[in-house]
């Protein structure tokens, strides 16, 4: 039998899996609306101009 201090130590599974679902969505939309550093922009022409010249 599962008491209601079980309960609240041991969250059922599913609860367990939208938590972290939730989290990861937050985490990755937050990475999504980083800007992207200057450096890898300079990096990402670099490669389109060597592969123009080929």
């Amino acid at each position: 039998m599962t008491t209601k201090t079980d309960m609240a130590e041991n969250p059922p599974k599913s609860s367990l899996r939208k938590d972290i679902d939730e989290n990861l969505k937050r985490v990755f939309q937050d990475a999504l609306q980083e800007e992207v550093p200057d450096r890898f922009k300079q990096l990402l022409e670099q490669l389109r101009a060597k592969e123009g010249k080929k």
